[in-house]
């Protein structure tokens, strides 16, 4: 049942990041500049606010299963329609339209695997989450390295009628459909049942997942209870201090700026054009973005381990040091390139530097920030903020990660290092940001957070 539910952050990663193998060829097919393919890619971003923002109310009234068949039918829509698009604003349409399935499966993925897991392995099982995403990242290289290796290496090479670029794009059907047929099989959330009147039904999928000895009555009334006693949180309610909004809301909308502000989209949305850019080879550029998702998913595995262990601080101040260094060696590689902004070059040990040091970013980002964030937003808000806390947040970060995303080809081509330098400096800057004002929560209860 979590597996089938995380389909949906496979879906997210996978979606997020299988543009990058299709950037180039997009250029070249519509004739754009770096804003306006910019904009084209960043278009999916705004689908994903509008879904994330409404998927909690549309699960409650729908249910959970519901609100993944229609994510799932949103995703199979913008894979058909972003691989046959007849203009490039029919393009940035069904990317919209494929971010607002990545919002509502950002939002419902999470709640459902909470919902259902017994308490013994709800951290175990809510990791499937951040899991699916890294993979789904990782799988989307490589399918873009097959379809291009089919390609000859030309990302605008026939392959059946249609172009590298567009099998890139419609491959999503797949994992599209299959999430849809999951969602079939699995049962509703007992929260929500019990929220609509289901009892019975709820009774029997508690049963289902917590064992036959449970006392399912005595579940059903404390999840009734526990409904009854929520209060549902307004953004009034973040209101307060002299800042305008509660301190606490602000440390919140501090790490989620500060997790997308150091760049970590621009490796998984460009890495293909930026290897490419530096003289790599496409077919082998394709090759490294693919080693980047594999070690984004490694990194994600060690937070995972460390994250209970030594604590969020700790392990997000280690992620920024980390950062720093790694993001500081690009602006430098990045610096001794030749060439004009459309036939950049690096050679030798700069060219050996830029690599081994994007790739060291992505292991930092993935074993601190690209974990800890998510944790921290879902244990360091009170108990009455929380739900309007977490979509503030969440919805800061989608705006942080559109600005990085639309800002990065003009960076680039005014001066690439200097871009780098941009985000090493975020990186430096998150370091006191962290130790003066983010809590530590390792090993408090919820209650505890005041």
């Amino acid at each position: 049942m979590a597996a089938a539910a995380a389909m949906g952050g496979f879906l997210f990663g996978y979606d997020s990041s299988v543009i990058n193998g299709a950037v180039e060829a997009i250029r070249d097919r519509f004739d754009v500049g770096s804003a306006t393919l910019a904009q084209v890619i960043a278009a999916a971003l705004i689908g994903c606010a509008l879904g994330a923002a409404t998927a909690g109310r549309i699960a409650d009234r729908i249910g959970r299963i519901r609100c993944m068949q229609i994510a799932a039918v949103l995703f199979t829509a913008s894979a058909i329609g972003s691989a046959l698009p007849f203009a490039l604003w029919d393009l940035a349409l069904w990317r919209v339209i494929g971010g607002f399935g990545i919002g509502m499966a950002s939002v419902i993925g999470p709640a459902y695997i909470a919902e259902v897991s017994p308490p013994a392995y709800r951290g175990r099982l809510a990791s499937f989450q951040q899991a699916a995403i890294v993979i789904g990242i990782a799988i989307s290289q490589l399918v873009n390295w097959a379809v291009l290796h089919l390609a000859h290496g030309d990302q605008r090479g026939e392959i059946g009628g249609l172009e590298a670029w567009q099998w890139m794009l419609g491959v999503m059907v797949v994992p599209a459909v299959l999430y849809g047929l999951l969602s079939l099989v699995i049962p509703e959330s007992p929260r929500f049942l019990v929220s609509v009147g289901r009892t019975e039904k709820a009774k029997a999928v508690l049963r289902e997942v917590e064992g036959s000895g449970i006392d399912a009555d005595a579940r059903v009334r404390e999840i009734d209870r526990a409904i009854s006693s929520q209060q549902k949180s307004t953004f009034r309610d973040l209101l307060g201090g002299r800042s305008g909004l509660l301190p606490i809301v602000w440390i919140g909308i501090g790490l989620s700026v500060f997790q997308q502000l150091v760049g970590i989209n621009v490796i998984f949305y460009y890495s293909s054009s930026l290897w490419q850019s530096v003289g790599i080879e496409p077919t082998s550029s394709f090759l490294y973005s693919f080693t980047t998702s594999i070690i984004n998913i490694i990194g994600t595995v060690i937070a995972m381990i460390f994250v209970d262990r030594i604590g969020r601080k700790p392990l997000a101040l280690i992620g920024s040091a980390g950062m720093a260094v790694s993001l500081g060696l690009c602006a430098w590689a990045f610096s001794q390139r030749t060439g004009d902004a459309s036939t950049v070059h690096l050679a030798g040990g700069a060219a050996l530097t830029a690599l081994l040091a994007a790739h060291a970013f992505v292991l930092f980002f993935a074993l601190s920030w690209g974990v800890v964030v998510w944790v921290l937003l879902g244990e360091m808000f009170p108990g009455r903020i929380r739900v309007a806390a977490l979509g503030l947040a969440a919805a800061v970060q989608w705006i942080a990660n559109w600005a990085i995303t639309v800002t990065f080809p003009s960076l680039s081509q005014w001066n690439l290092s200097g871009a780098y330098v941009l985000y090493t400096a975020f990186a430096v800057l998150s370091i006191p940001f962290v130790l003066k004002f983010v809590p530590e929560t390792k090993g408090k209860a919820l209650e505890e957070m005041g």
